[in-house]
């Protein structure tokens, strides 16, 4: 749903997923976004991480998977990215995430758009990737910033979604969401103030000891941190 989301999960599914092209594409870039878009349609395989701004409009063939981690804002746009798959005579699929306190939204998109939906049963034997996922914003500054943004941004846009009746941020467990995005500590933001999160363990080290892997990058960090003390 935002770009700092795009951002942090292509960065994570590029040290999770090995032997495939992982790409991002979101509205921030512009100039890059063509030859992205580009170097993606000639790709043979791949993911290509993004968002609405690749929902409508666009042409890649064989399209084999349209995964909808974040429910559009709107009807339209849902069928709009569904569209990307099963071009022309070809088949294809497209699923979308819900949360059980969500699954309204199959009843509203089937009287909003005509669009039957099935449910799909959950992967048995999934492996948990959370902890490789922590150990990699343990060792790099970047990684633990960019998980951080993303959280914020994720919240913000939930907050905002046309179709508040049904996604209601008051009935969003934070905690769960948090180590959903691998969170080493909560951030402070005005949507938080004043709630407990028992069910979050946050990490022992303190945060601001963890360094980029980038080494100027760090070092300009480390003298703005000396400027403040």
């Amino acid at each position: 749903s935002t770009c700092a989301c795009v951002e942090y999960y292509g960065k994570a599914l590029e040290s999770l997923i090995k032997q495939v092209k992982i790409m991002c594409i979101h509205g921030k870039m512009k100039h890059k976004r063509n030859k992205i878009f580009t170097e993606f349609r000639k790709l043979p395989g791949g993911i290509l991480v993004c968002t609405d701004v690749m929902a409508r409009g666009i042409d890649i063939p064989e399209v084999h998977w349209v995964l909808q981690y974040d429910p559009p804002s709107n009807a339209s746009a849902f069928v709009h990215r569904c569209g990307r798959t099963a071009r022309i005579g070809n088949v294809g699929s497209a699923l979308v995430f819900l949360l059980p306190m969500e699954e309204s939204y199959v009843n509203f998109l089937s009287i909003n758009q005509k669009c039957p939906m099935q449910e799909m049963k959950p992967q048995r034997n999934v492996l948990d990737l959370l902890p490789k996922l922590k150990s990699m914003a343990l060792a790099d500054r970047a990684v633990f910033e960019k998980g951080m943004k993303a959280f914020v941004s994720y919240i913000q846009a939930y907050a905002k979604h046309e179709c508040n009746l049904i996604f209601r941020i008051k009935d969003l467990d934070f905690a769960s969401l948090a180590k959903g995005f691998a969170l080493l500590k909560m951030p402070k933001m005005p949507e938080l103030r004043g709630k407990c999160f028992s069910d979050f363990i946050p990490v022992t080290i303190n945060t601001d000891s963890i360094p980029f892997k980038d080494k100027n990058r760090e070092k300009q960090r480390q003298k703005q941190l000396e400027q403040q003390r």
